[in-house]
């Protein structure tokens, strides 16, 4: 029997992890259409990064997070390589984000999650409970806005085509 790999949080990416990255994002639908140079300028934007990596330095597992620090926190993009998973790195992720110092005084932290998700994100003390707030998205991506608001075309969202 192998032993389990072992696997180290980083905060920032190399050129071969950020590849990994695009690889992690093609498998997932809501992550399949991202390109190189908007995940280039995504990167450079994230206030916060957490990436495990394993001993042959290959990204196993990736999360970020945008916030103010003072007011409110998103965690975003919380993705484990499908050769990892159940082995406990989406919690390592969620331990780290939820204990970094930089988010301990902010008064939100939020994400959005799949309903099979609620609750895994439940053990760190997210909840559906967010009071009269709604979730409200403008996107140009459709496949974000799932398939009841597709059909009903952009009064579900959408944003129209520019030509």
């Amino acid at each position: 029997m192998n032993p389990e790999p072992t696997f180290e949080i980083r905060n920032s990416l190399s050129a071969s992890q950020k590849e990994d990255l695009l690889r992690l994002y093609a498998n997932e639908w809501w992550t399949k259409d991202r390109t190189r140079s908007d995940v280039e300028r995504m990167l450079a934007a994230t206030d916060l990064l957490y990436a495990l990596v394993d001993v042959s330095d290959s990204l196993a597992a990736f999360a970020r997070v945008l916030t103010d620090r003072t007011y409110l926190a998103l965690v975003l993009d919380v993705i484990v390589a499908p050769e990892h998973r159940g082995r406990g790195l989406g919690q390592a992720l969620l331990d780290s984000i939820c204990s970094d110092p930089i988010l301990q005084e902010v008064a939100s932290i939020e994400l959005v999650c799949q309903p099979e998700h609620v609750p895994f994100y439940g053990k760190w003390g997210f909840s559906e409970n967010v009071g009269r707030s709604r979730l409200m998205r403008r996107t140009t991506k459709p496949a974000l806005l799932g398939s009841d608001a597709q059909s009903a075309g952009s009064a579900g969202g959408a944003l129209p085509s520019r030509q």
